[in-house]
């Protein structure tokens, strides 16, 4: 893929907003467009938002609250003229996402499944004919979930949700940089998390620049 002149739209939690670093110019998408020359980087990134609908906890019950930010309710409000689509999330739903995982049969973005189908199914639709790239979740220090483990809904792990997003990627054919895997940030080794991750979950300006080149080279593989 030419990047060159490119419009592309980055859907996207805390990271894809930036925080972390010290400033909108050191955000990956941002170092990508000073790099590799785009027309646009526009950042649709929302702090603490997830793939899947937010149920509702104990303390924001679900009559009392909604969760309109959340990738599924809020991908159709991007601009319509984008050149690619990058979507990078999944830590969220894993960290404090309330939503079940479901199953492979979901359609719906009430399940993190289904959640999956609905926005990579309408990112297709609205984008037909245009890259639609998925970027998993980075790794973080400890990796379980802050939810209670009970009988009916047991600890789950980060891989699990970086798994489904992989499978249903893979079924509508959608290209995945697979940032678990390859990023090589891993914050649970010291010297990565004081150079890349201080707080163990956003990257700083450093794992900014290390994303923005695996997301480059992935992009002009295309």
């Amino acid at each position: 893929m030419n990047l060159e002149n490119k419009k592309i739209n980055f859907l996207g939690d805390s990271i894809t907003q930036g925080v972390g670093t010290s400033g909108k110019e050191a955000i990956f998408l941002n170092v990508l467009k000073q790099n590799a020359g785009l027309a646009e980087a526009r950042n649709y990134g929302i702090s603490a938002t997830r793939y899947a609908i937010q149920k509702g906890t104990k303390e924001r019950p679900k009559d009392n609250y909604v969760d309109v930010n959340s990738f599924s309710e809020r991908f159709d409000q991007m601009d319509d003229d984008a050149d690619a689509v990058v979507v990078f999330g999944g830590t969220n739903d894993y960290g404090h996402g309330d939503a079940p995982l479901g199953c492979f049969e979901d359609r719906t973005p009430d399940t993190f499944y289904g959640a999956c189908h609905y926005l990579f199914s309408g990112l297709v639709k609205k984008y037909l004919g245009k890259p639609v790239v998925i970027m998993t979740p980075l790794h973080r220090c400890s990796e379980r979930s802050t939810f209670a483990c009970t009988e009916e809904k047991p600890f789950r792990t980060l891989r699990e949700y970086v798994v489904i997003i992989r499978e249903v990627a893979e079924y509508y054919s959608r290209p995945v940089l697979d940032l678990y895997a390859q990023s090589g940030l891993q914050p649970e080794i010291p010297e990565i998390k004081q150079a890349y991750i201080p707080d163990g979950l956003h990257p700083n300006d450093a794992g900014h620049q290390v994303m923005a080149h695996k997301l480059e080279v992935f992009l002009r593989s295309l």
